[in-house]
């Protein structure tokens, strides 16, 4: 074999060494690769078993039935008794009761979550113990808490601000006024003053009781004498139970529910009817108090909006005639934060307003 052949024969070995080689590498990478994807299927849907409650429920339940039959087969094939097989039985029930309680404990923290944010209370967090259906759940209704707390309080923030800021103003023009000379126009123009200022205090009174119970200053209190105190109409009667304890409350905002509902009273008291009655009784080891008129009460679908800011029963009243809608709406709010409610029912006649303070 001359120098030449020989040469192209090594070539062509070279050539078939490259193709046996390449052909057994693509088997071993193909391998690789589908492992890896096995792999990878495997943790999507291991992480999709953990995250789905509905996936290891029937999990739980499939286990059972198994371990169930297990259990029945034996008993039936005589390895152990009727009473060992109750036994058991009682007992893989129990564990699977358990697995699926502890699957389910953050419904409950769920449900507790859910009533403190209808009170208000959106400082409230759901505890969660696992990334699940649950906890994401759980954790997408404290973002929510902290989405609506933070609207909250850059609206109150504003209102403050824009409250202070008209009460400068206010007062300039208040005084500008006092120098006009006396007028039906200078009388109008001071009553549309004192109304706006009105307005201005009932709007910071409101945001501040916003905050409920933080907001007060409490100290005990004889509450029999501060309504004598108080009320001192003689359109006004009163009817005070005798002995009544001592209630630590907030004495100036107790007084402003005093006022608005006594004047709200006296707006719509028919007096040919009989008098405003403002009653104090012992209630339990609290005291209730109920201011009431004798006036045309309100209707039955308006009744359940009374307390709403702005509203007012007759749109077609005048603000001279009907107030701007905060009275009761602050009412409510010092019922709430002494941790009471305030309750507005039709009277027949009139309409009365009670709480129970203690």
């Amino acid at each position: 074999m001359n120098p030449e052949q020989r040469a192209q024969h090594r070539a062509m070995m070279r050539r078939l060494q490259r193709r046996v080689h390449h052909r057994h590498r693509r088997p071993l990478a193909w391998q690789l690769r589908a492992r890896q994807r096995w792999h990878e299927r495997w943790h999507r849907q291991h992480a999709h078993f953990k995250h789905s409650i509905g996936a290891r429920l029937i999990a739980v339940f499939i286990l059972l039935a198994a371990l169930g039959g297990l259990i029945l087969y034996g008993a039936q094939e005589g390895h152990y008794g009727a009473v060992m097989a109750g036994f058991l039985l009682f007992l893989v029930l129990g564990l699977a009761f358990g697995k699926i309680r502890r699957m389910l404990r953050p419904l409950r923290a769920l449900a507790m979550g859910v009533e403190a944010f209808g009170r208000g209370d959106l400082d409230h967090r759901i505890r969660y113990f696992h990334r699940d259906e649950l906890g994401d759940l759980a954790h997408r209704f404290n973002q929510m808490a902290a989405d609506i707390q933070a609207m909250l309080d850059g609206k109150r923030a504003l209102l403050l601000a824009m409250s202070h800021e008209l009460r400068s103003p206010l007062t300039r023009a208040r005084l500008h006024a006092e120098l006009i000379e006396e007028s039906a126009s200078k009388e109008a123009l001071l009553q549309e003053l004192g109304e706006m200022r009105d307005l201005i205090s009932a709007l910071l009174e409101s945001e501040r009781l916003g905050s409920g119970h933080s907001a007060l200053q409490l100290r005990e209190c004889d509450l029999a004498a501060l309504v004598r105190e108080t009320v001192t109409d003689d359109a006004v009667a009163l009817q005070i139970e005798t002995g009544l304890p001592l209630l630590a409350l907030d004495v100036m905002r107790i007084q402003l529910l005093l006022r608005n509902l006594v004047a709200n009273a006296m707006r719509h008291n028919e007096a040919a009817r009989g008098p405003v009655l403002v009653s104090l009784r012992r209630a339990g080891a609290g005291v209730r108090l109920s201011v009431r008129d004798h006036g045309p009460g309100v209707p039955p679908e308006a009744l359940v909006h009374l307390g709403e800011p702005f509203y007012r029963p007759d749109a077609a009243r005048s603000r001279h005639d009907g107030g701007v809608g905060l009275g009761l709406s602050l009412c409510k709010l010092v019922a709430t934060a002494h941790g009471s409610q305030l309750e507005l029912r039709n009277a027949h006649p009139g309409l009365e307003a009670a709480l129970t303070l203690g």
